[in-house]
């Protein structure tokens, strides 16, 4: 039985488990394999402790979704970060920062239904919009996004990613997209 639940401190590991098979599975291809190699999911865990993203005050929210105890996805929202820094936050905009899903729950609908209560989390908190980034060159989540409704407003970033030994990152193109809550 799926849930939908607020991030607690003990589901950091967990939550980046997931996070790292859904970047190893989700951008093969995209991002060059010795980065999606070399992701460790005690380091993810410790900067979600580290930036305490559970705290209820944290200004963004991470939703988790549980299949019969297991993490099988989550959402972070909350609102929009100028530039993608999270020191530089825009109260009139919401964001969708993530989604992200064990690649077994792909097309199972976890991903809609973590979509959906990131929604209501974003209306709740007076937003009547959002915007979320997405690499360009991500056509699964693509498809996923523009079947939901959501579609690029022309904003363009550059993603970097950084490689080992000191090399110049490589740059990802990222789209912006856009959708309404109060339609």
């Amino acid at each position: 039985m799926l849930t939908i639940r607020r991030e607690e401190p003990d589901d950091a590991e967990a939550i980046a488990r997931v996070h790292i098979h859904g970047w190893q599975a989700g951008y093969a291809g995209i991002m060059p394999d010795e980065v999606l190699n070399r992701l460790n999911p005690r380091a993810w865990a410790q900067r979600r402790r580290d930036l305490g993203t559970a705290d209820p005050d944290h200004p963004f929210t991470t939703l988790v979704a549980e299949d019969d105890g297991l993490v099988a996805g989550f959402t972070t929202f909350g609102p929009y970060r100028n530039n993608q820094d999270r020191g530089d936050l825009d109260p009139a905009h919401g964001e969708l920062l993530a989604i992200y899903l064990e690649p077994a729950y792909w097309g199972s609908g976890v991903g809609r239904t973590l979509l959906t209560a990131a929604r209501a989390g974003l209306a709740e908190r007076g937003w009547t919009g959002y915007r979320l980034w997405v690499l360009a060159d991500n056509a699964r989540a693509r498809r996923f996004y523009e079947r939901a409704g959501h579609s690029p407003d022309g904003e363009e970033s550059a993603y970097p990613v950084p490689l080992a030994g000191g090399r110049t990152p490589v740059l990802l193109r990222e789209l912006r997209y856009t959708a309404r809550l109060d339609d």
